[in-house]
Parts: structure tokens; sequence; C-alpha cells
């Protein structure tokens, strides 16, 4: 959630309900100590529009559109009767409030239309009041600002609640897409491995060949083990609450046994820019570990203004040449979708310094 809704959940769930309730303890308490026309129906109107600012806490979109409407009149409506009644209180209050509450729940034609008709209702109680009790009201001059700036107030607040939400479901569906892109490159070479070496050990089972079948089952349940694990990971650098960079690429080059040396100062990084740098070093330093096992490995990070490089290095493989995909495997195919998306660079192939293989990958922070 960003600074914006926090906000607009802020007021609406916390500081609103107890806006409402001060505003009706102060209300009610200038009606004791202050001369209120007509004060038993004063009161009832009071608690009706105090009911009705209340009921504005319920979003809109739970009510039919007619009982949004009838809701915004009865409101409207009310308020214009209460304020000629106490005029000496916070009481007329409940006009703005009114006017506000139809711009954010109503379209706003209806919204001005029903503003409108609050102030008719209003200056018509106030004509009324004036010729049956003479001299105890004055016309307010500024009735006309119940009609406009209220209104406007409120669908500003609409739009805002909208926008809010709106960037809400944006980020939901773009944190689903990260998980769902996340498992495939995690379980799709995995899965695509087992299943291979499922099939090698039925067909080396059909030619009697029961110890190099048996060892080809082992080598799926090797590859199911670690797809469980790299999943386990994938999930948990996933939470918003993961480490730094810097530390989460400590363990995992503490796990693999390889140095790691930190350039730069170290700073914060994205979420996004973290997370597919920590999956790149996963996947760099799995695929060196398979395709040139035995050989030396190391892992680098550099910080900069701008941007943050990751550079994983492996020589070759003792006793012969290191093996490399074409880069059509899920793993690399995976990283260079998601450090496209981030607007950085991947590149891999071979080290000339050290006849191994370099994948380097830098993304903006």
């Amino acid at each position: 959630m960003d600074e914006e809704a926090r906000l607009y959940w802020y007021t609406d769930r916390l500081l609103r309900p107890f806006a409402i309730a001060a505003l009706v303890l102060v209300a009610a308490l200038q009606f004791a100590a202050h001369p209120v026309t007509w004060r038993p129906l004063a009161i009832a109107l009071l608690a009706c529009c105090a009911a009705g600012e209340a009921a504005g806490l319920v979003p809109g979109d739970r009510l039919a559109p007619g009982g949004r409407l009838a809701f915004g009149v009865s409101y409207s409506v009310l308020s214009g009767m209460l304020l000629p009644l106490a005029q000496s209180t916070v009481a007329p209050a409940f006009a703005f409030l009114a006017s506000a509450q139809a711009g954010q729940k109503l379209p706003a034609r209806t919204a001005v239309c029903v503003a409108t008709g609050g102030a008719v209702t209003t200056a018509v109680s106030l004509w009324l009041v004036d010729r049956l009790a003479p001299g105890s009201i004055d016309w307010p001059w500024w009735l006309g600002l119940t009609v406009v700036t209220p209104v406007f107030l409120g669908i500003a607040r609409r739009n805002g609640l909208r926008a809010a939400e709106a960037e809400r479901r944006e980020a939901t569906l773009r944190e689903r897409g990260r998980i769902a892109r996340e498992i495939h490159d995690v379980l799709g070479h995995s899965l695509s491995g087992i299943a291979l070496q499922l099939d090698l050990a039925d067909a080396l089972h059909g030619k009697g060949r029961a110890d190099e079948a048996n060892e080809a089952v082992r080598r799926a349940r090797a590859l199911a083990v670690s797809s469980i694990s790299e999943t386990r990971r994938a999930i948990e650098a996933l939470h918003e609450d993961a480490l730094p960079l810097e530390q989460s690429l400590e363990l995992l080059a503490g796990s693999e046994s390889v140095p790691l040396e930190i350039t730069g100062e170290p700073a914060p990084v994205s979420s996004e820019a973290a997370h597919a740098l920590l999956r790149a070093a996963q996947e760099a330093l799995t695929n060196a570990a398979k395709h040139a096992p035995g050989a030396r490995r190391a892992v680098k990070l550099a910080f900069t203004r701008d941007s943050v490089a990751l550079t994983v290095v492996n020589d070759r493989a003792p006793g012969g040449a290191v093996r490399r995909d074409d880069g059509g495997g899920m793993g690399l195919v995976g990283m260079r979708e998601r450090i496209a998306l981030l607007r950085g660079t991947l590149r891999a192939g071979p080290d000339a310094e050290t006849g191994g293989w370099r994948v380097a990958v830098e993304v903006p922070r």
C-alpha cells in the first residue's frame, strides 16, 4: 500500500469516526448551554444528522444507486432543516458534511442537484423560522457555499480513493505475476529434468540395466529435493521483510561455500531489483555447479550511485571444458525476462581471464 492509500485509510478508518463523535459531542454540549429554537425538534434532527454522517462510513459501493441517492437527499434535507434551529452551535457543519458526502458517493451532476436541494431546504427553513419566530435567526451569507465547495471536495476525495484502490489492485496483480514467474522459473527446469530422468530409468529398466535405471531414479529424486529447496528460498525472497540484498547474498554465498566481494557503499535497493539479483545469483551458482563441477566459483556485488551490478564467475572444470547451454534453458530465459522488466542488462558468456564462465547482471537501484 502506497503513502496516499495509507493516508486515505487512516483518515477514513481512524480519524473520521473520532471527528464525527467529537462534532456530535460539542453540538450536544452547545445545545445545553445556548438557546436553541424548538429544542426537541432540533435534538431529533441532530440525532438524524449524526446517524447520517456515521452511515457515510459504509463504502458507497455496498449500496444500490437508488439507496445512495435516497440517503444523500435525506441527509441534505435534514441538515438543511437543522441549520436555522441551531445557528449558535456547530450543528450547521452538518450541511457542509452532507454536501461533501453527496460529492463522494454520487455522480457529479446528481451530487450538485442534491446539494442544491439541501441549500433550498435550508433557505425555506430559515424563512419559515423567521416568520414564526421573528428576530431569532440570521441569514447566513455562506449558504451558497454549501452547494459548490463541499461537493467538489467530496468528488476530489472520491477520485483519490478510487486511484488508491486502483493502485492497490495493480500492485496485487504485479505481485501475483512476480510469484507466478518465480515459481515457473524455479520448477520448470527441475520438473523437466525429473521427467527426463524417469523416462531414462524406464528405458534402462526395459533393457535389463537395473543398476543404471536405479541411478537415474536417484538423480530424479535429487532434482526433486533440490527443487523443493529452491522453491522455499524463492518464496522467502518474495516477502517484503526479506533481508537487505548484501545480507541475502552473504547467506547464499555461505551456503554455497563461495567467496563474496562487495564494492561501493551498500545502499537501499528496491525489492524487485534485490529479488531479481538474488535469483540470478542462485541460478548462476547452480548452473556453475552443474556444468563445471569442482570449479572455483566467486560472486561480486558492486554498488554505484544509480545501479547495482552482480557478477558470478566460475573457473574451467578440472580435467575438461566447461559445458554450457545455448541460452535456451528456462532459468536463463526467466532471468533475462526479469532483468528486462527492470530495465537492466544480463550478459552470460565465456570469461577470458579464467577460461570459465561469467554471468554479469546490472539493474537500476
